[in-house]
């Protein structure tokens, strides 16, 4: 059969048969194969995937190609399908079984960089940014053609192992479907294909937030007052401040003299005041002073008693009387 004339049709029903044939004998060579299939009669339904197939629908020069293609990835004749950086390769069962190669061009790194930019502060965590939830100005930005992020024709390069003379025939038009497919499971492959960090969307968030809490004027003085308020400074100051004031007790201590002493310590006080107070007492009495008898000491007991006698006396002389 010539190269430049149709092949018989083959069913959907047969295709896939076939594609179940070969991907069990595949599987007994060893080789791992990751099959797409579609959810539903909708090819894709996440931001990333839908993003994906809108913008291969947007051109004209696809216009005419890629509905053969949405029936055969609806009918899982891509039975294989790998996604690296800059490359995707297939697998595609149709009449036999096609080779696909598409290489995608990485993104530029000044249109990554301003693309960064207008994004900053604006994709707060990679979650968000991987299941489409962002503001409708960010994801406008992501897919408006010819400025985001989604390869424009000039990007990329088609290749298959088909007969068909068409750059984009319906083998590889299954396959660019496909790859919405895929996006709508792993849409982190997004950035793998295009070569670029998803990342740096995440940093550039946390360094725009950064610099609006520190940020200042670069010809802006910060007062010392400032300074205290955000790192803790004034705290330490005013600690200090009070150092010398508490270093003069001295002079308080003098002032108030032992109402202080008796206020923090009133235990240990009274026992030590009692104890000088009975000791002079009692001294006297027991050693007597050298230079004198202990008849000059007993005057002082009889001039207490002395009293006492009189009185007796008197009452004597009352008596007699």
């Amino acid at each position: 059969m010539s190269w430049y004339s149709f092949r018989p049709y083959v069913s959907v029903a047969e295709r896939r048969r076939q594609a179940a044939k070969t991907a069990q004998k595949m599987a007994k060579g060893g080789r791992s194969l990751a099959p797409v299939q579609p959810a539903g009669r909708a090819i894709a339904t996440t931001f990333w995937g839908k993003s994906w197939c809108d913008n291969l629908e947007s051109y004209s020069d696809y216009e005419n190609r890629l509905p053969r293609g949405r029936s055969y990835v609806r009918n899982g004749s891509v039975i294989d399908l790998q996604i690296a950086a800059g490359k995707i390769t297939a697998l595609v069962q149709g009449s036999s079984l096609y080779k696909i190669g598409i290489e995608i061009s990485a993104l530029p790194k000044k249109p990554w960089a301003e693309f960064t930019s207008r994004c900053a502060g604006k994709v707060t965590n990679l979650l968000d940014l991987l299941q489409g939830r962002l503001s409708k100005e960010i994801l406008q930005e992501i897919s408006t053609p010819g400025r985001g992020l989604f390869p424009a024709p000039k990007e990329i390069k088609l290749s298959c192992s088909c007969p068909d003379w068409a750059d984009m025939c319906k083998h590889v038009a299954a396959v660019l479907y496909g790859v919405g497919v895929r996006l709508d499971e792993k849409p982190e492959l997004f950035f793998t294909l295009r070569g670029v960090d998803v990342q740096d969307l995440i940093t550039s968030a946390s360094v725009s937030a950064t610099t609006s809490l520190t940020g200042a004027p670069a010809d802006t003085a910060i007062a010392d007052a400032d300074l205290g308020a955000l790192f803790g400074v004034e705290l330490e100051t005013a600690s200090a401040a009070p150092a010398p004031a508490s270093a003069s007790p001295p002079p308080t201590t003098k002032a108030t003299g032992k109402t202080p002493v008796k206020r923090a310590v009133k235990s240990p006080v009274r026992p030590v005041s009692k104890s000088p107070a009975k000791a002079p007492a009692k001294s006297p009495a027991k050693s007597p002073v050298p230079g004198k008898s202990v008849a000059d000491a007993k005057p002082a007991v009889v001039m207490k008693k002395q009293p006492a006698s009189k009185a007796g006396s008197k009452k004597s002389k009352t008596g007699q009387t």
